[in-house]
Protein backbone atom coordinates (compact mmCIF):
# COMPACT_ATOMS: atom_id res chain seq x y z
CA UNK A 1 0.00 0.00 0.00
CA UNK A 2 1.38 3.54 -1.01
CA UNK A 3 1.68 5.74 1.63
CA UNK A 4 -0.99 5.24 3.96
CA UNK A 5 -3.56 4.82 1.17
CA UNK A 6 -6.48 2.25 1.27
CA UNK A 7 -8.86 0.92 -1.16
CA UNK A 8 -12.47 2.22 -1.08
CA UNK A 9 -15.75 1.62 -2.75
CA UNK A 10 -15.65 3.11 -6.37
CA UNK A 11 -17.87 6.06 -6.31
CA UNK A 12 -15.99 7.63 -2.97
CA UNK A 13 -14.37 9.74 -5.63
CA UNK A 14 -17.30 11.46 -7.21
CA UNK A 15 -18.96 11.68 -3.92
CA UNK A 16 -15.87 13.77 -2.62
CA UNK A 17 -15.97 16.23 -5.93
CA UNK A 18 -19.37 16.32 -5.15
CA UNK A 19 -18.63 17.88 -1.74
CA UNK A 20 -15.99 20.11 -3.64
CA UNK A 21 -12.95 19.14 -2.73
CA UNK A 22 -10.49 17.01 -4.95
CA UNK A 23 -9.93 12.98 -3.45
CA UNK A 24 -5.81 12.23 -4.11
CA UNK A 25 -6.36 8.93 -5.42
CA UNK A 26 -4.55 6.31 -7.71
CA UNK A 27 -5.71 2.97 -9.60
CA UNK A 28 -3.92 0.15 -8.14
CA UNK A 29 -2.14 -2.61 -9.78
CA UNK A 30 -3.02 -6.27 -10.24
CA UNK A 31 -1.28 -7.11 -6.95
CA UNK A 32 -1.66 -4.59 -5.06
CA UNK A 33 -4.68 -4.51 -5.73
CA UNK A 34 -5.83 -8.28 -4.35
CA UNK A 35 -3.76 -7.36 -1.06
CA UNK A 36 -5.41 -4.20 -0.51
CA UNK A 37 -8.93 -6.47 -1.28
CA UNK A 38 -7.50 -9.12 1.70
CA UNK A 39 -6.83 -5.87 3.69
CA UNK A 40 -10.13 -4.95 2.89
CA UNK A 41 -11.69 -7.91 3.96
CA UNK A 42 -10.09 -7.65 7.67
CA UNK A 43 -11.07 -4.35 8.08
CA UNK A 44 -14.90 -4.65 6.99
CA UNK A 45 -14.59 -8.13 9.31
CA UNK A 46 -13.23 -6.24 12.12
CA UNK A 47 -15.89 -3.55 11.50
CA UNK A 48 -18.68 -6.05 11.64
CA UNK A 49 -17.56 -7.68 14.70
CA UNK A 50 -17.68 -4.52 16.42
CA UNK A 51 -21.02 -3.61 15.40
CA UNK A 52 -24.91 -4.18 16.85
CA UNK A 53 -28.12 -4.45 14.94
CA UNK A 54 -28.23 -2.54 11.93
CA UNK A 55 -24.51 -1.07 11.45
CA UNK A 56 -24.22 -4.84 11.65
CA UNK A 57 -25.96 -5.20 8.68
CA UNK A 58 -24.74 -2.71 7.19
CA UNK A 59 -21.27 -3.99 7.87
CA UNK A 60 -21.60 -7.41 6.79
CA UNK A 61 -23.51 -6.04 3.48
CA UNK A 62 -19.69 -4.47 3.08
CA UNK A 63 -18.00 -7.69 3.97
CA UNK A 64 -20.06 -9.68 0.81
CA UNK A 65 -18.84 -6.97 -1.38
CA UNK A 66 -15.48 -7.40 -0.51
CA UNK A 67 -16.10 -11.07 -0.94
CA UNK A 68 -17.43 -10.89 -4.08
CA UNK A 69 -14.68 -8.27 -5.49
CA UNK A 70 -12.09 -10.82 -4.16
CA UNK A 71 -14.24 -13.85 -5.84
CA UNK A 72 -14.08 -11.93 -9.51
CA UNK A 73 -10.24 -10.91 -9.04
CA UNK A 74 -9.53 -14.89 -8.46
CA UNK A 75 -11.53 -15.65 -11.71
CA UNK A 76 -14.80 -16.66 -10.05
CA UNK A 77 -17.87 -15.99 -11.18
CA UNK A 78 -20.67 -14.73 -8.32
CA UNK A 79 -22.30 -17.96 -9.54
CA UNK A 80 -18.83 -20.21 -9.44
CA UNK A 81 -18.51 -19.08 -5.67
CA UNK A 82 -22.11 -20.12 -5.27
CA UNK A 83 -21.66 -24.07 -6.51
CA UNK A 84 -18.53 -24.13 -4.29
CA UNK A 85 -20.33 -22.97 -1.37
CA UNK A 86 -23.14 -25.07 -1.84
CA UNK A 87 -20.92 -28.05 -2.53
CA UNK A 88 -19.20 -27.74 0.59
CA UNK A 89 -22.48 -27.29 2.50
CA UNK A 90 -23.95 -30.48 0.78
CA UNK A 91 -20.64 -32.08 1.90
CA UNK A 92 -19.72 -30.69 5.33
CA UNK A 93 -23.43 -28.88 6.28
CA UNK A 94 -23.46 -25.03 7.10
CA UNK A 95 -23.47 -23.49 10.15
CA UNK A 96 -27.44 -23.48 11.20
CA UNK A 97 -27.18 -26.45 13.96
CA UNK A 98 -24.89 -24.36 15.89
CA UNK A 99 -22.99 -27.09 16.32
CA UNK A 100 -19.63 -27.11 19.10
CA UNK A 101 -16.93 -29.09 18.59
CA UNK A 102 -14.86 -30.06 21.62
CA UNK A 103 -11.59 -31.06 20.03
CA UNK A 104 -12.01 -34.55 21.37
CA UNK A 105 -12.54 -37.66 19.01
CA UNK A 106 -14.75 -41.03 20.93
CA UNK A 107 -16.11 -41.26 23.77
CA UNK A 108 -15.23 -38.50 26.08
CA UNK A 109 -17.61 -36.28 27.70
CA UNK A 110 -17.65 -32.85 27.76
CA UNK A 111 -15.48 -30.78 29.95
Amino acid sequence: MRAGGKLVRDRIPEIIRRNGEEPVSYVADASEYRQLLRDKLSEETDEFLQADGEIAKEELADVLEVVQALARNLGMTLDDLERLRASKAAERGGFENRIIWMNKVGGEGRE
